[in-house]
């Protein structure tokens, strides 16, 4: 596997990327949408929702986790997640960037 450099980035680069590749699976999307849908945090009931193993609905948590995006609380022997406002103001602020980028672009282009 080679490297990444990222030390060549901004640190906002690569924590860009880091959310986004933290949604670049369908599960995860899927997480992300049921938690908006709920509108609380959960605690165990993701495994009903998706069509995926208890083991692989953890991992998809934990990747999320790390990213940022979900924050996590133990409760008992329950984990209760819930979404990281913090991620998505990220995300607006990006993509309000780039949208601002391409409207300003020369209309001739491509």
């Amino acid at each position: 596997m080679g490297l990444t450099k990222t030390e060549f980035f901004t640190e906002s680069q690569n924590k860009t990327a880091l959310l986004l590749k933290a949604l670049g699976h369908p599960a995860r999307v899927a997480i992300i949408e049921h938690l908006l849908k709920v509108r609380a945090c959960i605690c165990g009931d993701l495994v009903n929702e998706l069509p995926l193993a208890q083991a692989t609905v953890s991992q998809h948590l934990k990747e999320l986790k790390n990213a940022g995006i979900i924050k996590g609380t133990v409760e008992g022997a329950a984990v209760c997640y819930c979404l990281d406002e913090s991620a998505f103001e990220t995300f607006a602020a990006y993509f309000s960037n780039v949208l601002a980028g391409v409207k300003s672009q020369q209309s001739n282009c491509c």
